[in-house]
């Protein structure tokens, strides 16, 4: 089971994170959305001992054993399009997303 960073996510989660050694971040999933899923992008407060935690460039990648299915895998990238910044999730395990792109469907 994997998750990886690409140069830009993890140099995003650092500059974002920069007070945290080291940058921990949770990434995971929740119900939500036209298409049943959105994904979660958040500052890790606190690892249990069921979640599962990565490293990947320098990042602390942790996430709950619930979400691990819908993620493994998954490449988290960042991107400036235009005006907005986002983290993009290159997610082998997606069927399909919304028009919107703010739900995903597994």
């Amino acid at each position: 089971m994997s998750i990886r960073l690409t140069e830009a996510a993890a140099a995003r989660v650092v500059k974002i994170l920069a007070g945290d050694l080291p940058p921990t971040l949770r990434l995971g999933v929740r119900k939500s959305g036209c298409s049943g899923y959105s994904y979660v992008v958040e500052p890790a407060q606190d690892v249990v001992a069921e979640d599962h935690v990565f490293e990947d460039k320098g990042v602390r990648l942790v996430v709950a054993a619930d979400s691990l299915p819908f993620l493994d895998g998954t490449e988290l990238d960042f991107r400036k399009e235009g005006l907005s910044e986002v983290f993009k999730f290159n997610n082998p395990n997606a069927k399909d997303s919304c028009g919107c792109g703010e739900s995903v469907s597994f």
